[in-house]
């Protein structure tokens, strides 16, 4: 399927469409697909005249319109697009700015302060000064032409510049709108546009000409409202988001949300208690569990080839041209891959590339077991593996375990040092909607149903998960608290608080 005719990740929105548009619910504003298009050509003829081929170009604004015009346009000139998360601290945006030798910056004005003196600001709200009388047709890239350059989070040091080519990215698309509907459908984005997650499938709906409807940012109470007042038909999002719309039991029993027929669901990992909590919120949703990393595609893997029905929660089959290997034994290990998508090198970080990335390959430090049916299922992260008493614990099993829990809507593992087993798991949880959690009841349930060393030694219930930018719990946050329960606990031979 080709997708763009100019072979330009900037030029992929299906103009022909009779219900697609561009909905913006910051300020309730509905675009034509053909008007967003002629916007973005004609902001991309008046930066073609501004800046040079290659030049990169920063965006540091919320969700809406004006970030996918800009977006759309930079690429669309033959610029690289560089949206950075406009939640980090001004040093760290200050960093990224000069990591990736940005020559301006489009920014709207609660974050224009953020992007520092020296490099040209460019207003986002007045994009209509900047753009040529007619638009222009798109540049045609290179075979590895950059089109953007996305920052990981930076869980691991500093944030890290991914660059990624048009012909990967337009890969990645084309696999995933092989598997989708054609029909008219409605779709709600609410992921932040600086992160992979919004970025890919804010050009999925614009490829299908679908209506997209554009959220600012995620509140529960406010997506709700949305998917019912605007008959959503297609969500996507992230596992902590549906467990927070879980916890609006008034909203949901008010609203009518038969509308929703698709939920995919990604970027963290998806348990079956929140995939049943899912259905009983969207009845006729088909839940789909979403894999892919920033560097090698933001999709991997669909369904089987042969038609078999997929696991509710596995992960999928191996889309064409998606070479994997495991390093480990037998069936389950960590994961290495290699697509057209994937980066040939980290921005300026050699150590970094030659520590995850040789021949093509990438190591994405997912650890993941492949079933029988060819069907691949997370266990968890290769870092967060921990040993308790010479036994591995992977923290997202034994969250999964504690999710089994009727009591239980989050649950989050984390170790901390023991002077006996080296690591002990320590539990947070956030209760079921009504429901109260008896802590000891959940350890004994945790020993009753798992192997003994990798139950919680100390839970704690919290009312909500710390998030973070893009809606993923703020695991730092819980492992510096979990470092002082387990101090409490007086077992990792450091002195407790007053001794």
């Amino acid at each position: 399927m080709i997708v763009s005719p100019t072979h330009n990740l900037g030029d992929v929105v299906r103009t022909d469409s009779a219900g697609g548009g561009f909905l913006d619910l910051a300020d309730g504003r509905c675009i034509t697909l053909p008007d967003l298009d002629r916007l973005a050509g004609r902001l991309a003829a008046g930066l073609a005249a501004r800046f040079g081929r290659g030049d990169r170009v920063a965006i540091l604004a919320a969700n809406g319109a004006p970030f996918i015009v800009v977006y759309l346009a930079l690429m669309r000139a033959g610029l690289v697009a560089v949206p950075i998360n406009h939640r980090l601290p001004a040093e760290t945006i200050a960093v990224i700015l000069a990591d990736c030798a940005a020559q301006a910056v489009f920014a709207d004005r609660e974050r224009a302060a953020s992007a520092g003196q020296g490099l040209e600001l460019l207003p986002i709200e007045a994009l209509e000064m900047l753009m040529a009388a007619e638009p222009m047709l798109p540049v045609r890239p290179g075979e590895k032409e950059i089109a953007e350059i996305l920052y990981t989070s930076g869980s691991t040091g500093g944030p890290k510049g991914v660059p990624l080519s048009h012909a990967g990215q337009l890969w990645a698309l084309e696999q995933f709108l092989a598997i989708s509907s054609r029909a008219t459908e409605r779709a709600i984005i609410v992921a932040p546009a600086y992160h992979m997650s919004g970025l890919f499938f804010t050009t999925v709906t614009l490829a299908l000409g679908y209506l997209t409807i554009s959220m600012p940012r995620f509140e529960a109470r406010a997506y709700l409202e949305a998917v019912a007042a605007h008959r959503a038909t297609l969500l996507s999002g992230i596992p902590t988001m549906f467990a927070l719309m879980a916890r609006e039991r008034a909203l949901i029993d008010r609203f009518d949300l038969s509308s929703v027929t698709e939920i995919i669901i990604g970027s963290a990992p998806l348990n079956q208690a929140l995939v049943d909590r899912v259905h009983a919120i969207f009845p006729n949703a088909v839940v789909r569990n979403s894999y892919g990393t920033t560097e090698t595609g933001p999709t991997m893997f669909g369904p089987h080839p042969d038609g078999r029905p997929r696991p509710e929660l596995a992960l999928g089959y191996p889309y064409p041209g998606v070479e994997w290997r495991l390093a480990g034994k037998g069936d389950e290990g960590a994961l290495e891959t290699r697509t057209p998508a994937t980066l040939s090198a980290y921005l300026n970080l050699p150590e970094a590339t030659a520590e995850r990335v040789r021949d093509g390959w990438y190591k994405t430090g997912d650890v993941v077991r492949r079933d029988a049916g060819g069907f691949f299922h997370f266990v968890g992260r290769a870092d967060d593996m921990f040993v308790c008493g010479g036994e591995n614990v992977h923290p997202a099993e034994a969250e999964t375990l504690l999710l089994r829990h009727p009591t239980v809507m989050e649950a989050v593992v984390l170790p901390v040092p023991d002077e006996v087993k080296g690591m002990i798991p320590i539990a947070f949880v956030v209760p079921s909607p009504g429901a109260r959690i008896d802590v000891e009841a959940l350890r004994q349930f945790t020993l009753a149903h798992g192997p003994a060393y990798s139950h919680p030694r100390a839970i704690e219930v919290l009312d909500v998960m710390p998030t973070g930018g893009t809606h993923k719990i703020d695991r730092s946050a819980l492992a510096r608290r979990a470092l002082h329960i387990g101090r409490a606990l007086g077992r990792d031979g450091l002195p407790t608080k007053g001794s």
